[in-house]
């Protein structure tokens, strides 16, 4: 069973409704893909939370080590890490009540990911800067 991204109109959705996402991987490396995603959706008015636990701070941001030390309700866990990683970040934002988990480009959501299909919506390998240019712009 494969899981099938939402429709084009479901992801415009997503990214207008939810505003608060936390970034996981963030790196405070300005070369870095999610570095770039996440001052892009500073800029575009998202509240971006990094999630690292070797930081302290990240675009002028608390880090968190873990999605579980954010005290404040998170709408977006955008996953900058790669696919065997995944399965525990997908049961932690299932725990704090992640409205969506989203995997970037190049990130595939495995058969564990797909236990949690239900309890919070999977968008994989795609890019959130773009599908936001693509759709929004």
């Amino acid at each position: 069973m494969e899981i099938k991204n939402p429709t084009d109109d479901e992801i415009k959705e997503v990214l207008s409704m939810y505003r608060v996402v936390a970034v996981v991987g963030l790196s405070d490396r300005p070369g870095r893909a999610s570095f770039g995603v996440a001052s892009f959706l500073k800029e575009k008015g998202y509240r971006v939370v990094p999630v690292n636990p070797n930081l302290d701070t990240v675009l002028g941001e608390k880090c968190y080590p873990a999605l579980s030390a954010i005290p404040f309700a998170i709408d977006i866990v955008d996953v900058f890490r790669r696919s065997e990683a995944v399965p525990p970040i997908a049961k932690e934002a299932v725990s704090i009540g992640a409205k969506v988990l989203w995997l970037q480009l190049g990130v595939i959501a495995g058969e564990s990911v797909k236990r949690h299909g239900d309890a919070i919506k999977i968008i994989t390998d795609r890019c959130i800067k773009i599908e936001y240019n693509r759709l929004i712009g």
